[in-house]
């Protein structure tokens, strides 16, 4: 039994998809017979695709897709991207704490929450920053790119080296400690849990 609310999502994703669609063939200068010539999909399926009145399988998805050199999730991603971002050194986002010691630079489209995040992070001769914790079931993995670093969870430290990684729930007080001389470079992974909306 179909209820409103999975016509609805239906709908939903016809909307998104039909959106996708006509944007990627118009960018790659398409029509629809071209496309439909490109894709082996039927120009009457891409127009009713197109204009939302029917949501295609992923056989016939994954055949668009081919066709407009993009992957799947284009078509149903609720953001405008294609799979691909270049993201310029100069123009990332970083966060720089009050006393200069730590440096954290995005490696991700800042300005979109998502449920993954990725960091370069640099913190400078005994320099450190604590974190007092993240929302429930947040996670985070650090691998030290260069240098030594000391994690403190919840009072508890690992010291790590180039090379070392760590991964643990972030949801509880954390500090990040430089104790060398040097500066220190890692990289930083956040996973938030899924969202069940």
């Amino acid at each position: 039994m179909t209820t409103s609310a999975d016509a609805d999502e239906d709908d939903t994703i016809a909307q998104r998809v039909a959106i996708h669609l006509q944007r990627l063939r118009c960018k790659r200068q398409l029509s629809l017979d071209g496309l439909a010539r490109a894709s082996g999909v039927s120009r009457t399926m891409l127009a009713q695709i197109e204009s939302g009145r029917s949501v295609p399988s992923i056989k016939v998805l994954s055949k668009i897709a081919k066709a407009l050199k993009v992957s799947v999730a284009a078509f149903l991603d609720s953001r405008e991207f294609e799979g691909v971002a270049v993201l310029s050194a100069r123009r990332s986002k970083r966060l720089v704490s009050a006393n200069g010691e730590f440096v954290s630079r995005a490696l991700f489209p800042f300005e979109k929450a998502r449920q993954t995040e990725f960091y370069e992070l640099r913190i400078a001769p005994l320099g450190e920053e604590q974190a007092h914790g993240h929302g429930p079931g947040v996670q985070e993995n650090l691998v030290v790119a260069q240098g030594v670093l000391e994690v403190s969870v919840n009072e508890e430290r690992f010291l790590l080296s180039t090379g070392d990684s760590i991964l643990f729930y972030a949801d509880q007080p954390h500090r990040y400690r430089n104790p060398a001389d040097s500066e220190a470079l890692a990289y930083l992974v956040v996973t938030y849990p899924e969202r069940l909306d």
